[in-house]
């Protein structure tokens, strides 16, 4: 077992409020911090809303699932957030600026002891260690959308990262429920998204340029691969947000104009609080999607 006992979440979107309730479920005692009372309030809410995946998935009983409840307490006050923490993990928006002006408060508040965490999608350890005024305790820690099922945990560091400090990670990731998936080097988007940002990248290519519609990108996929599900409706369990905040910055640094375009359309869908399963309508409106009704790859 490692000494890592109270794990304090920084940032409760998606994955922020997914990844702090399986830390407590699996027995740790977290502290979830966002910026104010209403962000904390639908953390509460996000959190208990995960209870029917866990018993669908896991089977996890309505007792079982309170006990990891009770173990949760919340926070807008960022110094009381860390005081006791022996991590980290920071899931706040994926903007290099917010990043950096957050761990350089961190930085100054939090214990000596404490390892800092990154759920960054994209960005590697090496921009953000000297903010963080610990570069050996410091590095990427990733997880999966739907962490309880897709339970992967990429752990990067950077050269500066202390290997001890990795090999806590490591073992702190076991802990937790996680597979632990090792790089050896730093890689922008590690190999998950290395991987799924190029299929999501051709698929938004084809709705910008009037191809063929999301839900039938999605039909092609889906019934061409055997998968559970194309990639419009992937990006829906991602967020929206999440993904224009990845995807526009990737658009605008290659200057690709039918992503730059397909940006603008998710935005839009945003700006109308369209933002996937979080809000219960993105491309698809949930629960019991069209892409999960037997109609949608049969013929007509």
């Amino acid at each position: 077992m490692t000494s890592i006992t109270n794990v304090t979440v920084a940032g409760s979107g998606v994955l922020g409020s997914q990844i702090a309730y399986q830390c407590a479920y699996r027995g740790k005692q977290v502290t979830v911090y966002d910026i104010n009372d209403q962000a904390i309030e639908k953390a509460k809410s996000r959190i208990a809303g995960l209870q029917p995946s866990y018993k669908r998935d896991l089977g996890t009983s309505a007792q079982a699932f309170a006990e990891g409840l009770s173990r949760i307490s919340y926070t807008a006050d960022l110094k009381a957030a860390v005081k006791d923490a022996d991590i980290i993990i920071e899931a706040i928006p994926e903007r290099p600026q917010i990043k950096h002006d957050f761990y350089v408060q961190l930085s100054a508040i939090a214990p000596a002891k404490t390892i800092f965490a990154s759920n960054s999608s994209t960005l590697v350890p090496s921009q953000f260690m000297a903010d963080t005024g610990r570069p050996a305790q410091f590095l990427n820690l990733h997880f999966a959308n739907e962490v309880w099922k897709n339970n992967t945990a990429e752990i990067m560091g950077s050269p500066k990262t202390d290997s001890n400090i990795y090999d806590t990670v490591v073992e702190f990731a076991k802990e937790i429920g996680m597979l632990p998936i090792k790089l050896k080097k730093e890689q922008p988007r590690y190999i998950l998204n290395s991987i799924l940002d190029p299929y999501l990248d051709a698929s938004l290519t084809l709705w910008a340029r009037g191809v063929a519609d999301p839900h039938t990108i999605d039909q092609t996929w889906m019934k061409a691969t055997g998968a559970p599900m194309g990639p419009f409706a992937i990006m829906d369990h991602v967020g929206l947000r999440t993904e224009y905040n990845i995807h526009s910055v990737l658009a605008k640094e290659s200057n690709n104009t039918d992503l730059i375009k397909a940006m603008d359309m998710i935005k839009a869908m945003v700006d109308d609080g369209h933002l996937g399963v979080e809000s219960g309508e993105g491309f698809y409106t949930y629960p019991n999607p069209l892409y999960e009704q037997d109609s949608f790859l049969k013929a007509e």
